[in-house]
């Protein structure tokens, strides 16, 4: 770890107001909030959070969002994910993925045809049941933790959408599959869903997520690397506050409409045709933050940034 970085648990001395959106390269074998708290000590950040998380054995593409920007993450949350997953076929473990214990092992004689076949079944809207070893609260408590104490409680399923399911690599016992789905998709669940109906059981060997909504993994740098850039280049690496936002369509404001939606009331819409949520911006081009459109042409201010942090 670089000296930039202060001890574990401990924020620097002197934080600072930092906005922007940072695409990381999460490794594996580390929480996502243990690496959101690394790069947010790394900024000197005051406030920052995280746009999906990765179970520690996932690597791949993690938003971290600060500032301002932390007001946006629903965006990321709500987006539409990839992930490149390797999947085990006739080994089934605890946890549904590589670091649980096998607790099965069939025989496995499968071609990439059989796969593709039983893959044709977990396309489209589908049914999950989250899996013991998740973050899913029941009572209050997260599900790992009864899991943890060896205990099963019962859960309610899920509805998911999976838009796309390919087969990139095929080796016989094994397979790595492209996965582009809807939050709140459980892959390993995919995984372990698959194998029995195949017929031999299945885990989760290793997962890398590559996209969340239009970013990308090739977007991103990985922590060792952002701790050996000097802070003016890190600061380089922040997208805009309203990088996350940019399907939402775009509205621009007049002074004194920019005014009443600082007061928290709605404004006359510039187009009538806008639906839900929109992207507002000052007529300098500042962005304001995010509207939603009530009908009849009128806008209501949903999350704004705040005056003085506006770039």
């Amino acid at each position: 770890m670089s000296a930039d970085l202060a001890p574990r648990g401990r924020m620097p001395r002197h934080c600072i107001d930092i906005d922007g959106v940072l695409l990381l390269d999460k490794p594996a074998g580390v929480t996502s909030n243990a690496i959101l708290q690394r790069v947010k000590r790394l900024y000197r950040a005051t406030k920052a959070g995280h746009g999906g998380t990765l179970d520690p054995m996932a690597t791949g593409l993690l938003p971290l969002a600060m500032g301002e920007a932390t007001k946006f993450l629903g965006s990321l949350l709500e987006a539409r994910k990839t992930y490149k997953a390797a999947v085990r076929f006739g080994v089934r473990t605890t946890t549904g993925d590589a670091e649980g214990a096998v607790v099965e092992r069939r025989p496995v004689s499968l071609t990439p045809t059989q796969l593709e076949v039983a893959m044709s079944s977990f396309t489209g809207k589908l049914w999950q049941v989250p899996p013991m070893h998740s973050a899913v609260k029941r009572n209050g408590r997260p599900l790992y933790r009864y899991a943890r104490q060896g205990l099963e409680v019962e859960r309610q399923a899920r509805q998911v959408e999976i838009y796309r399911l390919e087969i990139e690599a095929f080796h016989g016992e094994g397979a790595t599959l492209l996965v582009e789905c809807s939050k709140g998709t459980y892959i390993r669940t995919l995984a372990e869903d698959l194998g029995t109906a195949l017929g031999c059981g299945a885990h989760l060997e290793a997962l890398q997520r590559i996209s969340i909504g239009a970013f990308s993994i090739e977007q991103a740098v990985t922590p060792s690397r952002l701790e050996a850039l000097t802070e003016e280049e890190r600061r380089a690496l922040l997208l805009p506050v309203d990088a996350p936002l940019a399907s939402l369509p775009r509205l621009d404001v007049a002074p004194a409409a920019e005014q009443a939606l600082l007061r928290g009331q709605p404004i006359a819409g510039s187009d009538g045709d806008v639906v839900g949520l929109v992207r507002l911006y000052a007529d300098r081009g500042q962005f304001l933050g995010v509207g939603e459109s009530i009908g009849n042409g009128w806008v209501r201010p949903r999350r704004l940034i705040r005056p003085e942090r506006r770039m």
